[in-house]
């Protein structure tokens, strides 16, 4: 197979596409033979599921596991559900143990004990271990196949077990650096390794190690990985004993489930976990018709306000013209701030404990947008209109902006207080309370001003 491309992925697609529905699979094969790894896993992600499951079997073997790695889970349980049996064994067997639960997570539950039958014993138990940590952690992410050392061992021993373990290990970049109770005391290089003689001790070149709990959430431990740039972090138990390693890769693929599902909740839709054009209609449907409806029954709220204000706007029609402007103003500064916290607390420069401080800070950040706001909506409505109107609009637009971003920015630290995904408190559930509040304070303060009742 080339490695370098030498068809855009359009023109493969077509091509497999009309090759397959006109049955020349011996041609499909030899159009595969022009792409690479990254542009067959892009066409996979576009073909229907059923000329997804014909491209697949064609491909060789080696290339095939390669090519099967890459896809979302949620695309490798439809892959899946279109091969045959002794197809998908042999893809199963040949992943690795965290990606399996990855696999397995995305599956239907009857499909699991099935493929795990399949496995030899070795991985069956290996596999088993990381499927016994509950969802969402980091247990469930790391991988059991690694390679360590004890504190008392020599550089040499150290590289003996790396030799030994060369091919079945899916790490030996970073070694966790045991005693005898399988604490881990450190973590060392295969770098540092390599560099030292072989009679040196590794308690000598060891570095320290920041280490993970197998029952954190599994994107928290996922930042810490990133965030500090490390190749893998040790993963440990409640008695601090080392059961596993979470390497880069693998925190990687998790930040970017985790930004995909909270992108999506914070737009009002379930995250779909496959790509767009390989997910059918009908999942694209129920993705959003849920939250449609949730927002439809909370934008009620907003004509119940202007029902019950419906004497001040026959008072002053011109008010209603302003009504888009307002609420849409607030929601949108609601969402930019729930989008900064949600953020921060993702990353854990922001604690639930820190709700007093964000408040006052996002009400501070709030009176400011609304006053430069406020000034130029004013100046310009009193121009056209009337000075009261600029006035009301004004002050309005202070007050709303203020309210806006403190319940934006407070709103995701309650939601990680109660244990819930901040991104579904965000965005629709925000700009839905404040346009019904801020029409409530835009009806006062024209009422008050313009000496309406």
């Amino acid at each position: 197979m080339n490695t370098t491309p030498i068809v855009d992925v359009a023109t493969l697609l077509a091509e497999i596409q009309a090759q397959i529905d006109g049955g020349n699979l011996v041609t499909v094969s030899e159009t595969i033979e022009t792409a690479s790894v990254e542009q067959l896993t892009e066409i996979l992600e576009r073909l229907p599921l059923k000329q997804r499951a014909v491209a697949y079997r064609l491909l060789p073997k080696d290339l095939a596991i390669d090519v099967f790695e890459r896809l979302s889970p949620g695309l490798q349980s439809d892959l899946i559900r279109g091969l045959q049996d002794s197809e998908v064994a042999a893809i199963f067997a040949d992943l690795d143990p965290d990606d399996r639960v990855w696999l397995i997570d995305e599956l239907p539950a009857a499909l699991a004990p099935k493929l795990l039958h399949g496995l030899s014993e070795k991985e069956r138990a290996l596999t088993a271990g990381v499927l016994g940590y509950p969802k969402g952690s980091a247990g469930r992410r790391m991988t059991p196949e690694y390679v360590s050392t004890r504190v008392d061992a020599t550089v040499g021993e150290a590289m003996q077990r790396v030799q030994a373990r060369l091919d079945e290990a899916e790490t030996i970049y970073t070694l966790p650096v045991l005693d005898d109770n399988r604490h881990v005391v450190g973590v060392v290089s295969l770098r540092d390794l390599m560099r030292a003689t072989e009679e040196t001790s590794v308690a000598d070149i060891v570095q320290p190690a920041k280490v993970v709990t197998a029952y954190q959430d599994a994107e928290s431990a996922a930042r810490i990985c990133t965030g500090a740039r490390y190749l893998a972090v040790p993963v440990v138990d409640k008695e601090n004993r080392l059961v596993g390693m979470l390497t880069i890769d693998d925190a990687v693929k998790i930040l970017e489930f985790e930004d995909a599902e909270d992108t999506a909740r914070q737009g009002g839709v379930e995250p779909l976990r496959r790509p767009y054009l390989a997910t059918p209609i009908r999942v694209l449907v129920s993705s959003r018709i849920v939250w449609l409806l949730v927002l439809a029954i909370g934008a009620t709220l907003t004509v119940q306000v202007l029902s019950v204000f419906e004497d001040t706007l026959e008072q002053v029609t011109v008010l209603a013209l302003f009504v888009p402007l307002l609420i849409g103003t607030g929601g949108n500064t609601g969402n930019q701030a729930a989008t900064t916290v949600t953020r921060a607390l993702a990353l854990g420069d922001v604690k639930p404990r820190d709700l007093g401080r964000v408040l006052f800070r996002e009400l501070g950040v709030g009176v400011m947008l609304g006053t430069l706001l406020g000034i130029a909506g004013g100046m310009l409505t009193g121009l056209v209109y009337e000075p009261r109107i600029g006035f009301v609009i004004g002050f309005t637009l202070i007050a709303v902006c203020a309210m806006a971003a403190a319940i934006g920015g407070i709103m995701p630290i309650i939601a990680r207080s109660l244990r819930v995904d901040p991104a579904v408190f965000s965005n629709p559930f925000i700009t839905t309370f404040v346009d019904a509040s801020g029409l409530i304070v835009y009806f006062l303060i024209a009422q008050a001003i313009l000496q309406i009742g």
